[in-house]
């Protein structure tokens, strides 16, 4: 029987562990700027199955988490209408690490630095299994998407737009 390749612990997986989250780990060859194209691939899974952790924040520099598909950008427009904020963009990666505490690139919901709010595309919720972040470039963990609103507070939106 082949070994099971184990990634070293990282504060994502930590996390899913303390809160016995199950959870399969998927290491890949990460590529800068590959996005989830290139995970999705090195997977063999549909993109949209795959969840990227976007650090965005509010007009007031508010920090909060958009889980969004793989395929799918965020409607910022439709995101602030939802949440009730005037405005939301992106933050600037270095910022967006400082709130995180990971890479850009590695960044997960789980184990964050700084608590802050979570929103998740309601069409998420629907998918059997959905591969995110494990807190690494090059590393997503599977686990089961309702895990994102028990564990998490994940509040579920909806501002997806195709790719």
């Amino acid at each position: 029987m082949a070994k099971k390749e184990h990634v070293s612990e990282t504060p994502a997986t930590s996390f899913l562990r303390k809160h016995a989250v199950a959870f399969s780990e998927h290491p890949y060859a990460y590529e800068e700027h590959g996005g989830t194209a290139v995970s999705a691939r090195a997977l063999g899974v549909p993109e949209h199955d795959v969840v990227k952790t976007l650090v965005m924040q509010d007009e007031a520099a508010r920090p909060l988490i958009v889980l969004m598909h793989g395929d799918c950008k965020v409607s910022t427009k439709n995101l602030a209408r939802a949440i009730g904020c005037k405005s939301v963009e992106p933050c600037k990666p270095e910022v967006a690490q400082r709130h995180s505490g990971y890479l850009v690139g590695g960044t997960s919901p789980f184990g964050i630095r700084k608590a802050m709010p979570v929103y998740v595309e309601e069409s998420i919720l629907a998918l059997e299994k959905i591969y995110i972040n494990g807190g690494r470039r090059g590393y997503l963990v599977g686990i089961a998407p309702r895990v994102l609103v028990e564990v998490l507070g994940a509040k579920p939106v909806q501002c997806a737009l195709a790719d």
